[in-house]
């Protein structure tokens, strides 16, 4: 009897769930950054691809179309510093969705904005640089959900803060900042 209620219990709370627009997914993609130290080199031939893999959660207000998203990723970027490689992120975007008449089904438009806590996994092996384990990132994106489960979303994230500093005597320090671009796919439940 009481297995029976303790299914009933969760049966009510998943449908609660789903109704109120909770939902959990995974996310795969990649990203595009380059350390910079001002903005003209965003566009660089040598910004470097890598990769970003995790779960997340959405929430979605009913009728509204405006929520959030929040995420655990480990990302890879492919950085020219061998310190700045690997990060764990945790973005969380406010998100509003778009209500299409006909197709409003099967695909919705959505926008969202918001920051990215990064932390960085690597340890600091040069000794002219100083670099940070932790980075602020702003994210804006765009992106497409199919059949309200397949989200297909492009983002720009713009750092913050300083994640790196190179001292060199007599010169004046340079300071980095990670850029990145990043395309992903998530498929919620």
């Amino acid at each position: 009897m009481k297995k029976l209620v303790v299914v009933l219990l969760v049966a009510v709370m998943g449908i609660g769930m789903a109704n109120a627009g909770l939902r959990f997914g995974v996310k795969l993609g990649t990203n595009v950054n380059h350390l910079s130290s001002n903005v003209s080199q965003i566009f660089d031939k040598n910004n470097r691809a890598g990769f970003t893999g995790g779960v997340m959660a959405e929430y979605m207000t009913p009728l509204l179309g405006l929520g959030f998203d929040l995420g655990v990723q480990y990302a890879y970027m492919n950085s020219e510093i061998s310190d700045n490689k690997n990060f764990i992120q945790i973005p969380l975007n406010l998100k509003y969705k778009f209500s299409l008449p006909v197709v409003g089904r099967f695909l919705a438009p959505y926008l969202f904005t918001g920051p990215s806590f990064d932390f960085k996994l690597d340890k600091n092996t040069i000794d002219a640089m100083k670099t940070k384990t932790f980075q602020t990132v702003w994210n804006v994106g765009l992106g497409l959900e199919f059949v309200h489960h397949l989200q297909i979303g492009a983002s720009y994230g713009f750092g913050m803060n300083k994640i790196a500093e190179i001292t060199i005597p007599n010169v004046e320090p340079v300071n980095y900042h990670n850029n990145y671009w990043t395309i992903t796919a998530a498929y919620l439940f």
